[in-house]
């Protein structure tokens, strides 16, 4: 793992470790409302890079920590937008929906 994403990691636990706090929510309550276990939580405020993405972008908005300088509709905005273009590009780049055959 690169310094920056390690970084990152350890990063958005502290974020979400400090938010937690001073909301006054334990993890398990925290652990609770995400629908994930305690060890989640202590993992993911501890920085380690195993958490699934979608666990710790749901713990960073249970706590209120923004992860991006945009708010809801914003966010479904941009991901609107790059579907869009996604679907502008040539067959040939995108992801083929086929297996490949390797039966010879």
């Amino acid at each position: 793992m690169s310094r920056y994403a390690a970084d990152a990691v350890k990063l958005i636990g502290m974020l979400i470790h400090n938010a937690r706090v001073e909301k006054g929510m334990t993890i398990a309550e925290l652990a609770e409302r995400a629908g994930v276990s305690r060890g989640l939580v202590q993992r993911t405020e501890a920085g380690e890079a195993g958490t699934a993405i979608g666990s710790v972008f749901e713990l960073a908005a249970l706590v209120g920590v923004s992860l991006f300088e945009l708010d809801d509709k914003g966010i479904a905005r941009h991901v609107r937008a790059e579907r869009d273009k996604v679907s502008l590009l040539p067959q040939s780049v995108r992801k083929s929906s086929a297996g490949v055959s390797d039966d010879f």
